[in-house]
């Protein structure tokens, strides 16, 4: 709801008092006979009832607001509530029954004797979940900047979604006036503010556009701050989002989350982490990608040019495992102060998992991880592509109990997936893909610098971890990086 206004204008008939009740509030039914002797002075009151019109008896002529639209008008949020209008507006207002207010507004010293000084009221129905969006849709001042489409009569309004090209392929959420007002009551950002221009068409994307897209993906408002931010770590020009859609590769945004916020929003960083059966893991990503289809016109088979695509070009989100105090989380290391909530945006693939139930040492099982990294993209491709090494809780483990912190553990995997060039240049082996021959007597390392990141996430049962694989287009097209952003909440 809007901020209250004391000074709103008002559409009633006349000024003087109006109390606004609900049979099923027990200080309504309290401060009814207060509510009685009102109406029987000179000036009397306008009783608006929300739930019966025959409450409270002892008030003739109660108004009907069942359909609430008086109760938004005057702002209500809690029930009893005296407002005494003046000059067509709300110039003072009593919520709750409080003797002191009451006797302000209608100028009767003691009133009510007999009872309680103070009783707190009940939730204004005006204001329940669904049904404040819906009032101000209908009745409130035009917020919403986008062209409504009306959908006809018995017409399946996912089916139009579909027949306007707003899906990724699964049905969407259509996004009608109540639920776009309730996705951008998760956010203080203007709805008219502008986040950037989309690729490819860079067409401009406002903060209502970003809501838009949130509710076809199937978010939660309180997802908005993630969704939001995300989209900014997207258009930094070092991310190269317009590469990544173009590109003839499997790559999608990655979206990992750390912070409170991933444990505020419900997000999953445990058990089938990077599977389905999360809402917010799944429909925060989802979002991205529908606002890069939908706003920045980002199809495929027109400037969406991936050979084969992946399952993460629908959604690829997660939260990172944060449990363990004396790990430092993704966003910590690449600086954001520790507790504070922040994205990072990777160019991701799909999943590559990682199997060795043998290893019992930390050098034993580097050796073992490094082997499957080696394979990214090419086991003789180097220095392309970047990856997210996501450990598992049990291998983690095999880290942790001999002391091993972030920074060991990556630059043991760096040393251990850097080669001979004598072993991957072209030709060698029998192989015809590699790097340049020139490079036969140096040691060349699989990653570009900085290029692994590792994550902690998965259930607890289990002796696997995964790769997640970065785009090899980064390196080919003007370089690509990882974007880490703080989420203001």
């Amino acid at each position: 709801m809007p901020d209250r206004n004391e000074n709103a204008a008002w559409t009633g008939e006349r000024d003087g008092l109006v109390a606004v009740v609900k049979r099923d509030c027990p200080t309504c039914r309290l401060v009814e006979p207060v509510l009685g002797l009102l109406a029987g002075r000179d000036g009397g009151i306008v009783v608006y009832s929300q739930d019966d019109p025959s409450f409270p008896e002892a008030v003739p002529d109660v108004v009907d607001d069942r359909e609430l639209i008086s109760s938004f008008r005057l702002d209500i949020e809690t029930v009893p509530t005296l407002v005494r209008i003046e000059d067509g507006r709300v110039s003072d207002r009593a919520v709750g029954w409080n003797r002191d207010d009451w006797s302000r507004l209608t100028g009767i010293d003691d009133l009510g004797e007999g009872l309680p000084p103070h009783r707190p009221g009940c939730g204004s129905k005006s204001v329940e979940p669904g049904v404040a969006e819906w009032l101000r849709a209908r009745h409130g001042p035009l917020e919403l900047a986008a062209r409504p489409i009306e959908v006809p009569a018995f017409h399946d309004p996912v089916e139009a979604c579909y027949e306007r090209g707003w899906s990724d392929g699964l049905p969407v959420v259509p996004p009608t006036p109540e639920r776009i007002l309730a996705m951008l009551g998760g956010t203080d950002r203007a709805p008219d503010e502008v986040v950037g221009s989309i690729p490819p068409n860079l067409a401009e994307c406002t903060v209502e556009k970003v809501a838009i897209n949130a509710v076809m993906a199937g978010c939660k408002p309180e997802y908005m701050p993630v969704v939001l931010t995300a989209l900014e770590a997207a258009l930094d020009p070092d991310f190269t989002l317009h590469g990544i859609l173009c590109s003839t590769c499997f790559t999608a945004p990655l979206i990992i989350v750390n912070g409170p916020i991933a444990g505020r929003i419900g997000m999953n960083s445990g058990m089938n982490v990077l599977g389905q059966g999360n809402r917010a893991n799944a429909t925060i990503g989802r979002a991205l990608n529908l606002i890069v289809r939908n706003v920045g016109g980002g199809r495929p088979g027109e400037i969406d040019r991936s050979t084969l695509g992946a399952p993460s070009k629908y959604t690829f989100c997660f939260a990172e495992d944060e449990s363990d105090p004396e790990w430092e989380p993704l966003a910590t290391a690449r600086g954001i102060p520790r507790g504070e909530s922040a994205v990072t945006l990777f160019q991701g693939e799909g999943v590559q998992g990682i199997m060795d139930q043998r290893s019992r040492t930390p050098e034993e099982l580097t050796r073992s991880l490094a082997a499957s990294l080696l394979t990214i993209c090419h086991p003789k491709i180097c220095e392309w592509a970047w990856a997210v090494l996501v450990l598992s809780p049990e291998h983690y483990a095999i880290y942790r109990e001999d002391g091993w912190d972030r920074h060991r553990i990556t630059d043991a995997l760096l040393e251990a997936t850097t080669r001979p060039g004598r072993d991957v240049i072209r030709g060698a082996g029998g192989l015809a893909e590699g790097v340049p021959e020139t490079r036969v007597d140096e040691l060349v390392p699989k990653f570009p610098p900085d290029g692994l990141l590792l994550v902690r996430a998965g259930g607890q049962a289990g002796l696997y971890s995964a790769i997640l694989t970065g785009w090899p287009g980064g390196r080919a097209h003007g370089d690509s990086f990882p974007i880490t952003r703080r989420i203001d909440t």
